[in-house]
């Protein structure tokens, strides 16, 4: 039988036919939802229309609309790719297009909800299907102002963009896999999402999200989960976007009709001038404006929205310091450098009990003390390392397993030490000389890594023969250290962890 007979399976929607490649069954390129053009800009995700014949799904469908961004050491997540409005298209991997119910794994890329792909090669999709058998699926959703503008309040509701479309296309994707998974042999029962970065605070939100709840049974949250906007704060900023476009809020027609172009170069200016207006964060990030995002997702989490999802949180020691890239003044901050950079963050009360805390534990280690080094252990804490201890807290106490790691590899290159996106390439086997290194140390962490993934994915358990006994995080705190010797440590960094027990949900993310 040839290949081509075997590559063609039937969806809810219709006939599509993909490629064998290298062992495995892909099919690129599948819409999920109607084309968010035209009427259906700025719109919630709509149905996909049903095709007669055979769908071809062998190319990447394109991306959604962004700035190409690179860094020399990561430009594996920015290589161009084709870009178009017309971009809610997911990308499936499976050993086998039969009956069998293997584990589904759903990747949501990150990017700051401005930038990245589900078809990025920073994660090839064939890595995880191989190693252990289960179907891959990643997505494209809406980024930038097309996915996280709030415009709702700035047309008077004849726009009715909440800010949380790019979320919603998100669970449009997951309903569609759960509807259409068993044809391209995977279980709609045992659907795990996981992303990094953008990707794990979206998941953070979902897991906040009516309209995400009976989707998806595990989530792996790799560096952040409560990374939103209160809906005063994004309608602040959507009043700024539309006034560095020249566009007023009740000029719907010229809205509706604004060339993607002019929304970028509006985007590239207005994300420079953000923070001079005391805003901070990426210019775009999902908004928790009461609906459809009811609750900072923590504060949501905490009491109860994530129900019995069985989650796996973490993140890198330094996430901060990729950051020196762009911004080096960091690292040579003095004292009243740390107090004016966190008074962007944080309300000014907290703030020196913090730097004192972080200065003692630091110093109590024999680690760097300076004021540029603490500045980015807060600034990594804040941002990604404690939205995820809350998350396996909070599920904990409703006496659900939760799994928490810290990944401490350090890249090569100088001065970044475990930090942000570092962990990327460990998950999908995609490692770098000059990002994360290469060697048979870095393989077998690869190995581990893959491994603990997938068998959480099957079982919600990330135990397995590579890692070996990965306890939950309890009461005491069990957390997973990813390095060259991985082991579970109970409460790392504790004093710094105990900082933040006074400091409410909405700061953090």
């Amino acid at each position: 039988m040839g290949q081509n007979e075997n590559t063609v399976v039937e969806t809810k929607s219709g006939k599509l036919q993909g490629v064998y490649e290298d062992g495995l069954y892909v099919f690129r390129g599948i819409p999920y939802a109607a084309p968010p053009v035209g009427k259906l800009r700025w719109q919630p995700p709509a149905p996909v229309e049903s095709w007669s014949g055979v769908r071809k799904a062998e190319q990447f469908g394109p991306i959604s609309p962004q700035l190409v961004q690179q860094m020399s050491f990561t430009r594996q997540q920015y290589e161009e790719e084709p870009q178009d409005e017309d971009c809610l298209f997911l990308n499936i991997w499976s050993p086998g297009l039969d009956g069998e119910r293997r584990p589904v794994m759903v990747w949501i890329h990150g990017g700051a909800f401005s930038m990245g792909s589900g078809s990025s090669p920073m994660h090839p999709g064939g890595t995880l299907p191989k190693r252990g058998g289960v179907v891959l699926v990643t997505v494209n959703y809406r980024l930038g102002p097309l996915g996280f503008l709030n415009l709702k309040e700035a047309t008077g509701g004849r726009i009715p963009a909440t800010g949380n479309e790019g979320l919603l296309d998100q669970i449009a994707a997951v309903g569609w896999v759960r509807d259409n998974i068993a044809a391209f042999g995977g279980d709609p029962e045992n659907i795990t999402v996981f992303g990094e970065s953008a990707g794990a605070m979206s998941i953070g939100c979902l897991l906040a999200m009516p309209e995400a709840q009976g989707l998806y049974r595990k989530a792996i949250l790799e560096s952040g989960a409560n990374t939103v906007r209160p809906l005063d704060e994004a309608v602040q900023v959507t009043d700024l976007f539309l006034e560095a476009l020249g566009v007023s809020g009740k000029d719907i027609d010229s809205l509706m009709s604004l060339p993607v172009e002019r929304m970028l170069a509006g985007h590239q200016e207005f994300g420079m001038n953000l923070q001079r207006r005391g805003i901070k964060g990426a210019p775009f990030e999902p908004v928790v404006e009461g609906v459809t995002l009811p609750d900072f997702p923590l504060d949501a989490v905490k009491n109860g929205s994530a129900g019995d999802t069985t989650v796996l949180t973490g993140s890198n020691l330094e996430e901060a310091k990729i950051f020196l890239m762009m911004n080096p003044a960091m690292v040579d901050t003095d004292e009243a450098g740390i107090e004016q950079r966190l008074q962007r963050l944080l309300p000014s009360g907290y703030i020196p009990d913090l730097i004192k805390t972080y200065r003692a534990a630091r110093s109590e280690r024999g680690a760097d003390a300076s004021p540029g080094e603490i500045l980015m252990a807060i600034q990594t804490d804040i941002q990604f390392r404690m939205p995820g201890v809350r998350v396996v807290e909070a599920q904990s106490a409703r006496n659900l397993a939760a799994y928490h790691y810290l990944f401490t590899w350090e890249s090569p290159v100088p001065g970044l030490g475990a930090c942000h996106a570092l962990d990327v390439g460990f998950v999908f086997g995609n490692l770098t000389d000059e990002f994360q290194g290469t060697g048979p140390e870095a393989q077998k962490l690869a190995g581990i890594m893959q491994d603990a993934w997938i068998a959480f994915a099957r079982s919600g358990n990330p135990s397995c023969e590579a890692i070996g006994d990965w306890l939950p995080y309890g009461n005491e705190r069990s957390t997973m250290i990813l390095d060259k010797k991985c082991r579970v440590e109970n409460a790392p960094y504790e004093e710094e962890r105990r900082a933040w027990d006074n400091i409410p949900n909405r700061y953090l993310g």
